[in-house]
């Protein structure tokens, strides 16, 4: 996959569309190329475009949000859900949670809600590799990443394409090691993607909270490590 999602916005009220779509390009990871007024319109587009991600309403004509999305778990459509409505029943959530939404907004909703829950999509768009195997700790946090609010997430003024949790957890993990470590090293004890862990590492050296130590071997390329910057 590329780095940047490809969004497609199922929305009947032509002003929220426009919100929502401006709210979702703050984020530079993502990209809103179509839109659909209905569920039914919302299907076609789905089966021709393959989006990455589908923002979807529930209360629309011609197919509501419910019914679009058992539509697309009956035809296996390898797409992601995210939902965003007025409808705040508890019957109505938890048939979308059970049909695999990755998360539930209720509107009116702030954009820091909308944008925890891009930044946790993302963080998980990236971990998760085809064809990858992944540990049992690199599960855990693909599964329960999503689960904290904003007000409970750590406070990192990170850049686009990072998530501030596990900007904590690789940080708080190389407090504890004595020595400096490599990439590998990092993504094994946390249970990360070595790409993951190594773009937090450069990320943390380029902020000057971590030394880069570059380790020469007798054969292969140099391995670059990591430890905390002495203050």
């Amino acid at each position: 996959m590329t780095n940047q999602i490809r969004v497609l916005l199922i929305e009947d009220d032509p002003m929220v569309q426009e919100v929502n779509k401006q709210f979702i390009e703050r984020l530079q990871a993502f990209k809103v190329f179509d839109t659909a007024s209905n569920g039914l319109e919302g299907l076609e587009k789905i089966r021709q475009s393959k989006p990455d991600l589908v923002i979807l309403d529930i209360f629309m004509p011609s197919l509501n949000g419910v019914d679009t999305l058992y539509q697309i778990r009956k035809e296996q459509i390898d797409v992601d859900v995210i939902i965003i409505s007025a409808a705040n029943d508890q019957k109505t959530i938890r048939k979308m949670i059970q049909n695999g939404a990755f998360d539930y907004l209720i509107k009116p909703f702030k954009f820091e809600r909308l944008k925890h829950t891009l930044e946790q999509y993302y963080a998980f768009r990236m971990e998760v590799e085809p064809d990858h195997q992944i540990s049992q700790n690199q599960l855990d946090r693909i599964l329960f990443q999503n689960k904290t609010s904003p007000e409970t997430s750590p406070k990192y003024d990170v850049p686009k394409g990072l998530n501030g949790a596990t900007l904590e957890q690789v940080t708080k993990f190389i407090k504890t090691q004595p020595g400096s470590l490599s990439a590998e090293e990092v993504a094994d004890g946390i249970g990360i993607a070595r790409v993951t862990a190594r773009r937090y590492l450069e990320y943390l050296h380029g902020e000057d909270v971590l030394q880069l130590d570059v380790q020469y071997g007798s054969i292969g390329r140099p391995v670059n490590r990591y430890r905390l910057k002495k203050s």
